[in-house]
């Protein structure tokens, strides 16, 4: 079962769809779904609209989408150094 490339609030592009005036293809992720039949699902919200639709991930255009931040792109602490910062924890009273 492949991942989703998606997280909620992220904003996606559809592709092209059939010449319809006035149809959105810009919406923010609200929900993700589980996947059926191997592909990722969204819940995505329109600007425009007062519903949500669910679309596939086949139906986002990567290219002109947010990305997603990668794993492999992701910061590392330096070796030798903590994830953690005693200096940013707070304790209350």
């Amino acid at each position: 079962m492949p991942g989703s490339r998606y997280a909620v609030g992220d904003r996606v592009v559809l592709k092209a769809a059939p010449a319809t005036s006035g149809s959105p293809t810009t919406g923010c992720i609200s929900a993700v779904l589980p996947s059926a039949n191997g592909q990722a699902q969204y819940r995505i919200r329109f600007e425009n609209e007062a519903f949500e639709r669910r679309i596939i991930e086949a139906d986002i255009d990567p290219e002109r989408s947010d990305r997603p931040m990668l794993e492999d792109k992701a910061v590392l602490p330096a070796k030798g150094t903590s994830w953690l910062n005693p200096a940013r924890i707070k304790i209350g009273k």
